[in-house]
């Protein structure tokens, strides 16, 4: 896709268009951009951002041991719980209302299983982004969240004007990671400006309109469902009659080639 913002857009992609994968017994995988063997030339990326999968391991299932580099990469658990172990000596369980960061710099291995003697699958959302620093030492964090009153919960970011918060620090110095929450039919509050931003509904519904005012068609969401939104698109967000919870990214620039 077209990385250059001509005018404000808000580009809707519904659940059920993820490509799905079953890498292994027990683990699948809903891709919303290009991934390993499924191929979009025009669906690689969005923003800084390389991938949102929704991942679901069965119990006793996971993913063996595997390498990154250089990519940032965020997880926020939906149910149940994911256990993390990687070659730097780091290890986490990661649950409901926390948000992991692995910075994978220079090379790191880990797995990712269903935490053991677990009855129930695990279910949860990985993020993948650009960094701007290269070749920089694996780095590791694990923080329980505590939403915010006004519902705009800052979960990660790589930006200076956040660098006293209790957000974990991504190495993308133009990127942010929030967790927006909203009542029954509630507005969701005022959400942070930039060229791009991607929106994935975790739990519950709402509406919207694609740009503000009249023009805007207006548009409603589902979990799983998401919105590249470009400019001020993504207009007016309200939670339906069960609230909502979205994750959002902040983005200020696109993927960088060279």
């Amino acid at each position: 896709m077209t990385d250059a913002a001509t005018r404000p857009r808000a580009d809707l992609r519904r659940a059920p268009e993820r490509y799905r994968s079953t890498p292994a017994e027990g683990i699948e995988t809903r891709h919303a951009f290009s991934f390993s063997g499924h191929y979009d030339p025009k669906n690689t990326h969005f923003g800084a951002l390389l991938a949102c999968n929704e991942e679901t391991l069965a119990p006793g299932a996971g993913f063996d041991e595997h390498r990154h580099r250089d990519t940032e990469i965020l997880t926020w658990v939906v149910e149940g719980a994911l256990a993390h172990r990687d070659s730097d000596g780091h290890a986490g369980v990661v649950r409901p209302g926390m948000i992991q960061h692995l910075g994978a710099g220079s090379g790191v291995t880990h797995t990712e299983r269903n935490v053991g003697g677990a009855e129930v699958p695990v279910r949860f959302v990985q993020m993948w982004l650009q960094p701007d620093t290269f070749d920089a030492p694996p780095v590791y964090g694990l923080r329980r969240v505590e939403p915010s009153a006004d519902g705009l919960t800052l979960l990660a970011s790589g930006m200076e004007r956040d660098s006293g918060s209790a957000a974990l620090r991504l190495r993308r110095s133009d990127a942010a990671l929030y967790l927006v929450t909203a009542g029954p039919w509630q507005p969701l509050p005022a959400l942070p400006e930039a060229p791009y931003r991607y929106a994935h509904l975790v739990a519950g519904s709402l509406g919207y309109r694609t740009v503000p005012g009249p023009q805007g068609g207006g548009r409603s969401m589902e979990p799983g469902d998401s919105v590249r939104a470009t400019g001020p698109a993504f207009a007016d967000p309200t939670a339906g009659p069960d609230g909502a919870e979205l994750l959002l990214w902040e983005m200020h620039s696109p993927v960088s080639y060279g």
